[in-house]
């Protein structure tokens, strides 16, 4: 009978620990908070943005490159996420902090005797991290982290000059 009383509570006990267990280990549904980033903006802002462009990008592509040019650049999911683990890795590895990403215009050089379809790289951005008495701190002055490689590449809309959406 005492064998078989320890023998219960073994059990009782053991499912209680396993209980605990897994509901510490799969906190929530595995799902994360969704937050709503600084800056997003309607469509129909978006839209006004792109036209307003418009006269710009007439004058580039009359002027300068004399066919349309470019007005957009695309990088999958894949690439963003792993440009940005990529360049936050490589930070911390040369002693900065990471604190997001400029992207800038630019053109792809003159070949052939055609200039390039106008372009947007990315840059990662941050600061040096700061070391106080022992205490690590990061000073964010936002500067261009130019010991990390900008990311290109991206695909240029279709046809290169749409407007806005696609």
């Amino acid at each position: 009978m005492k064998n078989l009383g320890t023998l219960i509570l073994g059990i009782i006990l053991g499912a209680l620990l396993m209980y605990f267990y897994f509901n510490m280990s799969n906190k929530g549904d595995g799902t994360t908070a969704i937050i709503k980033p600084k800056g997003v903006i309607t469509p129909a802002e978006a839209k006004v943005l792109d036209t307003t462009f418009n006269l710009r990008h007439k004058l580039i592509s009359d002027s300068i490159v004399i066919r349309p040019d470019n007005r957009s650049s695309w990088w999958s999911l894949d690439d963003i996420t792993n440009y940005l683990e990529y360049s936050k890795h490589k930070a911390d590895s040369l002693g900065y902090a990471m604190s997001g990403v400029r992207v800038y215009l630019g053109a792809y050089p003159e070949e052939n005797g055609q200039v390039g379809y106008t372009t947007m790289f990315m840059v990662p951005t941050g600061s040096e991290t700061q070391v106080n008495e022992g205490f690590k701190f990061e000073a964010i002055n936002n500067e261009d982290l130019t010991g990390i490689g900008p990311l290109n590449m991206g695909t240029g809309g279709n046809p290169p000059n749409s407007n806005y959406p696609q």
